[in-house]
């Protein structure tokens, strides 16, 4: 009979994880640039410290990373990383971002502007799974359109920055949802089905604010464009989104995708067959850091479970958990609290993924629930956060023309996702637990 290991649940065990964490914000502060270190030399540098503080002999360390790195979870994340990645590359070079956008702007009326906006940065985002993309995409448009309108800059901007955090936290190809389904071990289509119940009321009543605002805009104050595009190009991205939601293995639908991508840009001529292979390869190799950042900090973590780290946080989050409400309201702080510190929604994910599992394995809680709350809470904080990606990016582009303030003020999509949340998870049966 196999003798079990009783860990001793250790604060110091966390040291690891607070190394990995601090380096990486510590660094991210004093360059001003929380992606001035890659992320994978922080993760190693806590592996470091578990290595000089865990007293188990060299082999047995390294054993437990290997054993963590290799977990199937963690692998068929990365295996889904890098085919999300060549699918994205393959569509971008047949032009398929630039035919979303100017299909859009094609039939917007200048009145409902902000909401178009809104809808061009969500469902770009959506079919990309990158907000930051959707945002280096659109922004300078956003920014160039209020310089030649009566459209409010700040206005626009919030209805981008909301917009693309929408496509962001529902895209099957995400970070961020590959990350929450890997780690609870629920199906795509699943947690899509439950986020988007709390997605569409938050951006159906975004969508009514915007149309407001944008009313008393009137026509003649753009100059006429012409914008040229293809339908057929963006047919690849509707693709993905029908077959995820059909719940059709996500490998399937990220191959086809790629398949259906690549055939069209052959067919009109932007890339030969050769080149299609060489860019699905670039694909892959865009993905590098967040691949390897996966599967090192599945190591880091076995090795932080070992010493009884993980049990440590879960003693201090039961003190707190009466029913199973106050379980998810726990997980949905737990991970914002990481996002907050790190300034990175994937990383908070797979960092607070182990630990939401085991609440949810012993509340038992829904897993597409928790996912869902996951990939919700760390989108509204990485929405919000005045470090964040997004935002700096979009104030970048700016051009000083609006400051924090203005932005987050006008970013309605966050907050209503923020009120929708919550009141879902209220309202859900608190069955109280002995």
């Amino acid at each position: 009979m196999a003798k079990i290991t009783k860990r001793t649940p250790k604060f110091s065990a966390l040291i690891p994880l607070f190394a990995f964490v601090l380096t990486f914000l510590g660094v991210g502060i004093y360059q001003n640039d929380f992606y001035a270190l890659p992320s994978p030399i922080a993760v190693i540098g806590g592996i470091i410290v578990a290595f000089l503080m865990f007293r188990q002999s060299i082999d047995s360390k390294i054993k437990t990373l290997l054993k963590g790195c290799g977990d199937d979870k963690i692998l068929t994340m990365c295996l889904i990383y890098l085919l999300a990645g060549a699918f994205a590359a393959v569509a971008d070079a047949t032009g398929s971002v630039d035919a979303i956008v100017n299909l859009g702007l094609d039939y917007i009326a200048i009145q409902y502007i902000y909401a178009g906006v809104f809808i061009i940065a969500g469902f770009l985002s959506l079919s990309t799974g990158t907000s930051v993309g959707s945002i280096v995409a659109l922004a300078p448009i956003v920014v160039s359109f209020a310089d030649k309108s009566t459209a409010d800059l700040a206005i626009l901007c919030g209805a981008l920055l909301g917009g693309s955090m929408f496509g962001d936290n529902l895209s099957v190809i995400s970070d961020t949802t590959i990350a929450a389904t890997q780690s609870l071990g629920c199906k795509m289509s699943d947690k899509f089905k439950q986020n988007i119940k709390l997605a569409i009321p938050a951006a159906v009543i975004t969508l009514i604010i915007l149309i407001v605002q944008g009313l008393d805009l009137k026509a003649e104050d753009t100059e006429l464009v012409v914008y040229n595009y293809s339908i057929i190009k963006i047919l690849p991205y509707i693709l993905i989104i029908l077959l995820s939601i059909l719940g059709v293995n996500v490998f399937v639908t990220l191959l086809i995708g790629t398949l259906s991508t690549g055939l069209i840009g052959i067919i009109y001529g932007d890339f030969t067959l050769l080149e299609a292979t060489k860019i699905s390869y670039e694909g892959f190799t865009d993905m590098t850091e967040i691949f390897l950042l996966s599967l090192l900090t599945g190591g880091l973590a076995a090795l932080v479970e070992k010493n009884g780290g993980i049990d440590y946080i879960l003693i201090n989050i039961k003190k707190y958990i009466k029913n199973k409400k106050s379980a998810q309201f726990g997980i949905a702080a737990l991970v914002s609290s990481i996002n907050m510190a790190i300034a990175n929604n994937t990383v908070s994910i797979i960092i607070s993924g182990p630990i939401s599992k085991t609440i949810t394995d012993e509340y038992q809680l829904d897993p597409k629930d928790t996912a869902s709350t996951l990939d919700i809470f760390a989108c509204i904080t990485q929405g919000l956060l005045p470090y964040g990606a997004q935002v700096l990016m979009i104030l970048s582009f700016s051009n000083e023309g609006i400051n924090y303030i203005d932005l987050v003020s006008h970013t309605w999509y966050l907050l209503f996702l923020f009120v929708c949340t919550v009141v879902f998870i209220s309202l859900k049966p608190g069955v109280k637990l002995k």
